[in-house]
């Protein structure tokens, strides 16, 4: 009799639940559900960089999507799940009671954005971010060792000593602080002490700078020293830590009736996105998968035996066992690639939303769909016109900064830019060179490995981008020079996480051999035109111009 497991995928704007054949890795059943919350804008501040997300839109999300998913996938499939494996943001903390409960879900922070996931892109915290850096620079032990060299503001040592500064209340209610990762496998098998919450391996080594050779997380001597405020908290927080191939426990009563499914379901240590979607993507050692939506992640696995004692500045961490156990996992990324092509429709829009839509001689409905239908086609027909460009013509160079800069050597306080506008400089050409300048982030990531001593033997796409824009891949292949595989599955990490559901459920001896069984392949491949190659050489260099003269400004600014 066939088995089946669940991957849940926790986006940026939803989450996706899918039913997989645990033999064969076939999609019996999907579904999606976008954050209701999230979506009307509640708790965030894009001005002040402050995104929350509040945990009651993850488990409306989480029971809707798996028991729809189940719906799709047709009768007697639920009865033969076995497994279920969850991936998230990250770093997207929360502060929590003893009981393991995010305090949104408590009196009196039922409202309170502090008390809420601090998603990844929040970047309120860059001052803390620094603060982390000056005193790692200065320590006798260099805690930002294995995560670049560089802390980061969308990191979880950040966001937490920042949230606790501006928020007393949340400060003296929160007994511990736990990963969105780490919260959904507790939640699913109904824990009631974060004490013994299962911790990723992932999340920990990657963002909260958990290494062996520290013996854990950082000492409570270098956190005190950052501010007296998170003198104590390490010893609420974890010791060790988990990868995904290993159970945290069954579906409690309560989740098995929800989703309609056994308590003998196994439910597996969570993991970010990115890291399961490269196992989704059948991620090969030293090639670099690029799970590409609104930000980037590049993900990359190395045999430890072969790494050696690499340690690469500049990247979002280097972790044993992160991605697949037993391998080195490395992780960069951008803070913006596909919100960078969002930022400019809005841009574009403006008159669609604030003028049409408020026209009063046209009828509501009709404004509606015409402003909707017209947002929905101005990247398909910018890309089309833009793809007519010559990348030489416009001389426009663009930063892809407008999130701040993520790898190499995070710095969320950068802006985006643009130069060589004039008179001809129309929307195309504008888009062209954003395209071109998300392209050239993703070239100076591959550079920083290889000046490293990183070899990449490929690249692999993964995601929403990869699948839905020709225009960008082929420009992608064209900067880096590289031929780039795209991954046929649309749902890489919730696959992911399905094959780590599937081992975690002891169907296979480890993730390598789910992959292998559980891969879809790969659809399509964008190769390198050698008279673009070239061209980009030369624009190239001026990007690289252009992001010195923008970080220089910042600097004195």
């Amino acid at each position: 009799m066939c088995k089946y497991v669940i991957g849940v995928d926790y986006g940026t704007d939803s989450v996706r639940s899918v039913v997989v054949n645990a033999s064969t890795g076939a999609e019996l059943g999907a579904a999606v559900f976008p954050y209701p919350r999230w979506k009307k804008g509640y708790f965030c501040d894009p001005n002040t960089n402050q995104f929350r997300q509040h945990p009651l839109d993850y488990i409306e999300g989480l029971e809707s999507s798996i028991c729809e998913a189940l719906d799709n996938a047709g009768e007697e499939v639920a009865s033969q799940v076995v497994g279920i494996a969850v991936d998230t943001t990250g770093s997207t903390p929360v502060a929590v009671d003893q009981s393991g409960t995010p305090l949104a879900l408590l009196y009196p922070h039922l409202e309170n954005p502090n008390a809420m996931f601090v998603l990844w892109k929040d970047h309120t915290a860059i001052k803390e971010a620094e603060e982390i850096n000056t005193l790692s620079n200065q320590w006798h032990i260099d805690y930002t060792q294995y995560v670049g060299g560089i802390y980061s503001s969308e990191w979880f040592w950040a966001k937490i000593l920042h949230v606790i500064r501006i928020d007393p209340h949340v400060r003296s209610d929160a007994y511990s602080w736990v990963e969105h990762c780490d919260w959904i496998p507790f939640l699913l098998t109904g824990g009631t002490d974060v004490s013994k919450m299962y911790r990723s391996r992932c999340a920990a080594g990657h963002k909260a700078m958990w290494h062996s050779d520290f013996g854990g997380l950082p000492s409570n001597e270098f956190l005190a020293t950052i501010d007296p405020l998170l003198d104590g908290l390490r010893d609420r927080l974890y010791r060790d830590t988990f990868t995904s191939d290993v159970p945290v426990g069954s579906l409690s009563l309560d989740w098995a009736k929800r989703l309609g499914l056994s308590t003998d379901v196994v439910v597996s240590v969570g993991a970010f996105d990115a890291h399961m979607g490269a196992v989704g993507g059948q991620i090969e050692p030293y090639y670099l998968s690029k799970v590409m939506g609104t930000s980037t992640c590049d993900m990359l696995v190395a045999p430890a035996d072969t790494f050696g004692d690499i340690l690469v500045k500049g990247i979002c961490g280097q972790v044993d066992g992160s991605v697949i156990p037993g391998m080195i996992g490395l992780e960069a990324g951008q803070s913006a690639f596909g919100d960078v092509y969002a930022w400019f429709r809005q841009l574009l829009a403006w008159p669609l939303e604030q003028i049409l839509g408020a026209n009063a001689e046209i009828d509501e409905d009709t404004r509606t769909k015409l402003v909707a239908q017209t947002k929905d086609q101005i990247l398909v027909k910018l890309s089309t016109d833009a793809g007519e460009i010559d990348p030489l013509e416009s001389g426009i160079v663009a930063m892809d900064w407008l999130n701040g800069r993520r790898t190499p050597d995070a710095n969320q306080a950068l802006k985006g830019a643009l130069i060589g506008l004039n008179l001809s400089s129309d929307a195309p050409k504008i888009f062209r060179a954003l395209v071109e300048a998300t392209c050239f982030g993703a070239r100076k990531i591959v550079d920083r490995f290889q000046d490293e001593g990183v070899p990449i033997r490929g690249i692999i796409g993964l995601g929403g981008v990869a699948q839905k824009s020709p225009f960008t891949m082929q420009i992608l292949a064209d900067v880096l020079d590289r031929p780039i595989k795209i991954a046929r599955s649309e749902q890489t990490c919730a696959l992911g996480a399905a094959m780590f559901a599937a081992t975690a459920a002891g169907l296979y001896n480890d993730v390598m051999e789910a992959m292998q069984a559980m891969g879809p392949g790969f659809d399509v491949t964008y190769r390198p035109k050698a008279d673009q190659v070239e061209k980009y050489h030369q624009i190239y260099a001026r990007y690289e111009q252009l992001a010195t003269l923008v970080e220089q400004t910042e600097q004195s600014s």
